[in-house]
């Protein structure tokens, strides 16, 4: 599935897409804030594509050249519910597109699909203690703040972390979206 807005196009990643994760995801500012490691070398990156990124309601965020600056996604087999209606929300950009409004922008369409065309009851948002870009992301789109949660262990950087937890439900979307 292919959706868009004015500027972007939220597209499935392929193999091919390797080389320009790399470019963004190898920045120790972009990653290491969501909970993962830079990326280390173009095989690592198509790694990820394959793995991780290969997967339905994930998609690569573009401006309409089609080339990925970031991610987006839906999950949902998350550890924030157990509900089958309900999933969590997650998103990163390349550095040098932050302060643009791309992912409010791609989320606003993604929240659109997940409410209106999959039927979610509720989309969850987290973000750790330091992470100011993404808190003001959800801050943006309307989520209201759900609980903290200490100790967390992030793994991948073997670090224990504050997560912050955000919601909003399909009555928030639509009292947002009659603005």
């Amino acid at each position: 599935m292919i959706l868009e807005t004015s500027r972007l196009i939220l597209r499935p990643w392929n193999e091919n897409d390797a080389e320009e994760l790399y470019k963004y995801a190898s920045d120790p500012e972009v990653g290491p804030p969501a909970g993962w490691v830079p990326h280390t070398s173009i095989e690592y990156s198509r790694g990820i594509i394959k793995t991780l990124l290969m997967h339905p309601e994930v998609y690569a965020v573009c401006f309409k050249d089609g080339k990925p600056i970031g991610n987006i996604h839906l999950n949902f087999n998350t550890d924030m519910t157990d509900r089958k209606d309900e999933c969590e929300l997650g998103y990163w950009l390349g550095k040098p597109f932050w302060g643009q409004g791309i992912i409010p922008e791609a989320a606003k369409e993604l929240l659109r699909h997940a409410f209106e065309e999959l039927g979610v009851n509720a989309v969850w948002c987290g973000r750790y203690d330091n992470n100011k870009k993404s808190r003001r992301v959800q801050e943006k789109l309307g989520f209201v703040y759900h609980h903290t949660t200490e100790g967390l262990l992030v793994s991948q950087l073997n670090e224990i972390r504050t997560g912050h937890v955000m919601l909003m439900t399909s009555e928030t979307w639509t009292n947002l979206k009659s603005k």
